[in-house]
């Protein structure tokens, strides 16, 4: 690939907003997980017994398993919906972009 065709694609702005949608997402899931996760762990170090709590009388399992679970669930479902969104979105654009630029150097 030329020093010409890689300026040529950063300068498309359909490129930009393609990194521009694409980063803000990721940032947004990312974040999303870490305010998730780490409101678990400072749950954990500062306030242990409401984690405590049995699920049932006598159980000897506690609210904190399924809310663990949960997380690592939901970080199983953030992932695939970045996977769709990658696939039906930002493969879209990409393709459009390829398109165009393919018109025009042929």
């Amino acid at each position: 690939m030329t020093v010409q065709t890689v300026d040529e694609i950063k300068n498309n702005p359909k490129y930009q907003e393609l990194v521009r949608k694409r980063s803000r997402f990721a940032w947004m899931l990312t974040i999303l997980m870490l305010l998730v996760y780490y409101a678990f762990i400072m749950t954990i170090a500062f306030k242990p017994e409401l984690l405590a709590v049995p699920i049932a009388d006598g159980s000897v399992i506690s609210i904190g398993i399924p809310i663990g679970i949960a997380i690592i669930l939901f970080s199983f479902a953030i992932t695939g919906l970045y996977v769709y969104r990658a696939n039906n979105v930002y493969d879209v654009m990409l393709d459009e972009i390829k398109a165009e630029l393919g018109a025009k150097n042929v």
